[in-house]
């Protein structure tokens, strides 16, 4: 017998409309560095546009990742083309 389990991460963020960030964006940026997550939802269509997170949560997920264009470009030299080593490695 195959038993199926489901994990579920549920998150749960404090949400607040544009206005309410403007009237209260400097208890909005305490909440922030206290490790919190704010959601700003757009006044007319009450839909989530932006997360205002932790600077240093941010830096992390900013990780340059190796291979995004992979399959998307593709670079072509001239048959004529040629660069040395020093060329190469020469810093300007």
């Amino acid at each position: 017998m195959t038993k199926l389990v489901v994990y579920a991460i549920i998150v749960i963020m404090k949400t607040m409309q544009v206005a309410q960030a403007k009237t209260h964006f400097s208890s909005l940026l305490k909440e922030v560095e206290a490790g919190n997550e704010i959601g700003i939802i757009n006044d007319k269509k009450q839909e989530t546009v932006a997360v205002i997170v932790p600077f240093e949560d941010w830096k992390k997920n900013k990780k340059r990742v190796l291979g995004t264009l992979q399959g998307k470009i593709s670079v072509t030299f001239a048959d004529d083309w040629y660069m040395t080593d020093e060329e190469l490695l020469y810093d300007s």
